[in-house]
């Protein structure tokens, strides 16, 4: 799941980006609007988390820009404004949640999750696939009851198409989930992790649509071929 932060504490912001990229999130920072607006017109992302205050304005002045992308990224609010008119401004603006500031990372990881259920229509965290269980909330995969071992790029993929597991997930939009500005990848790394992810979870699980992309599958069977 890629994440943009629209920061402009850098103490702040790198240490948030600790905290979500441990917990297999992809984040971008952007300390500006301006920086926000470029980055969300070159990469599809799955959240935003905005910061009201920032160098060159309002941070609510970002979310018609938010609100005109045809897949809309969920947004969350974090600011120190704690007055109740201050969040039914930015609720009625557009965002999905709002966090005061200073906040608990694990809390905003849970709303993320939260916000991130509804919008994917999903009152349940847990995923079952068969034989296989994705627990969403709690970073987890078991196959036969057995807990799967998933690096972090591999967690991250996996959940990407788990959030959205009705949809066909292109390879543009599984890259954009493992990668923010600066990494470096080569062509066929996403088929790679998809490989490894196969390995480890059983080869039917994963569907491969040729020239559209990849989908999970409810097939019970589980061949491991």
């Amino acid at each position: 799941m890629r994440i943009l932060l629209v920061e402009d504490d850098a103490a702040l912001a790198n240490a948030l980006c600790s905290y979500l990229v441990a917990k297999a999130f992809v984040v971008d920072v952007a300390p500006s609007i301006a920086e926000a607006r470029a980055a969300l017109a070159a990469v599809q992302y799955a959240a935003v988390l905005l910061d009201l205050h920032l160098g060159d304005g309002d941070g609510l002045s970002l979310l018609p820009s938010v609100r005109a992308l045809r897949d809309r990224p969920i947004v969350i609010v974090l600011t120190a404004r704690d007055q109740v008119t201050d969040r039914i401004r930015g609720l009625d603006a557009g965002a999905d949640d709002y966090l005061i500031k200073p906040y608990d990372p694990a809390e905003l990881l849970a709303r993320l999750r939260a916000v991130e259920r509804r919008r994917s229509a999903s009152s349940s965290p847990v995923l079952q696939l068969g034989k296989l269980e994705i627990d969403l909330a709690r970073d987890l995969v078991r196959k036969d009851g057995i807990p799967v071992t998933l690096t972090q790029k591999e967690w991250a993929l996996l959940r990407v198409m788990a959030t959205r597991p009705d949809r066909i997930h292109t390879r543009e939009n599984l890259a954009d989930a493992l990668y923010g500005f600066g990494d470096e990848a080569d062509s066929n790394t996403l088929e790679v992790f998809i490989s490894r992810l196969r390995r480890k979870l059983g080869r039917s699980h994963i569907q491969t649509l040729r020239g559209l992309g990849y989908r999970l599958s409810f097939s019970p069977e589980d061949e491991d071929e």
